[in-house]
């Protein structure tokens, strides 16, 4: 008796809670649809804006495996990519991280780790991730969204390095953090040794064969992974994990000098992709995929 009367309370239990369930789902969802995920993503977003304020999750890449930069695309549109291992594929997605087209490159990727713009739409995909800091064939790739099949080749060696690899500790020339700035490409090491510097290289934004020339060292208590300036050229911000830093000045200069103040992304996983959309609000994707807006205090 005891035995019957447990296994009918739990039916009821069980039905009672799928009613809950179908009653709780959006009249908008497609038949059949369970509405788990509408309600995470719900709950993801509260979560979110609670832990940071000004920090809000758009949505989900699609189609996107380790998101490692973003670029600006057509207005509206933004470009990212995945990192090595990945196929040589720029992804144009909406504000949203809805998949819009693939561009496929003729290249290679190594390992891409970062992707700017210039006005022009011009996009400079930098082939410069380096874990070991072996690597002799560093190169930034030059390539107009609309002929994948004519793609610049900017090839460049650190000043330096002189061993590859160098001593565990001496380990700052892997880069994933570039900018494009009047006619160079800033680059952004992720320092593997000491974890404490960020080396600031530039070559030029013209195919061809360079030795980077080092304009600066930032002390940035993380392993960089994204760069972005603002618009108007007043704020530099370099990524981190689950961190930002943010430099302030009148000129590219006096940002490679100023004092970094530093902003905790809680939660928002492996942010390795950064962008302003204009000279208050960022973008920011994570490797698992999520992309993110904030906005400056």
């Amino acid at each position: 008796m005891r035995v019957l009367f447990s296994y009918s309370l739990a039916a009821l239990l069980l039905f009672g809670s799928c009613s809950q369930a179908q009653s709780e789902k959006s009249p908008h969802e497609p038949k059949g649809s369970s509405g788990k995920k509408h309600k995470k993503e719900s709950l993801e977003n509260r979560f979110t804006e609670a832990a940071v304020p000004g920090l809000k999750r758009l949505g989900q890449l699609e189609g996107v495996q380790e998101s490692s930069g973003l670029a600006l695309g057509q207005p509206g549109t933004y470009y990212t990519m995945g990192d090595q291992g990945n196929p040589p594929i720029l992804y144009q997605v909406d504000g949203d991280g809805k998949l819009l087209k693939e561009v496929r490159l003729s290249a290679t990727n190594e390992d891409w780790e970062s992707i700017t713009h210039s006005p022009d739409g011009t996009l400079f995909v930098a082939d410069a991730g380096n874990n070991n800091n072996s690597r002799r064939d560093l190169t930034i790739y030059r390539v107009n969204p609309a002929q994948p099949d004519a793609v610049g080749q900017i090839h460049f060696t650190y000043p330096d390095q002189q061993e590859f690899p160098p001593k565990k500790k001496q380990r700052n020339f892997d880069c994933e953090a570039s900018v494009w700035h009047d006619g160079q490409i800033y680059l952004f090491t992720r320092d593997r040794g000491s974890k404490a510097i960020s080396k600031v290289y530039t070559v030029p934004d013209k195919s061809g064969t360079y030795t980077a020339r080092r304009v600066a060292s930032l002390s940035i208590p993380d392993e960089v992974t994204d760069a972005s300036i603002s618009p108007n050229g007043r704020q530099l911000v370099l990524m981190g994990s689950e961190q930002m830093f943010v430099l302030k000045g009148a000129s590219l200069s006096s940002l490679l000098k100023a004092k970094p103040r530093r902003i905790a992304l809680p939660g928002a996983g492996q942010t390795e992709g950064v962008l302003f959309t204009d000279d208050q609000t960022l973008l920011i994707s994570s490797e698992q995929g999520s992309l993110y807006q904030y906005k400056m205090p």
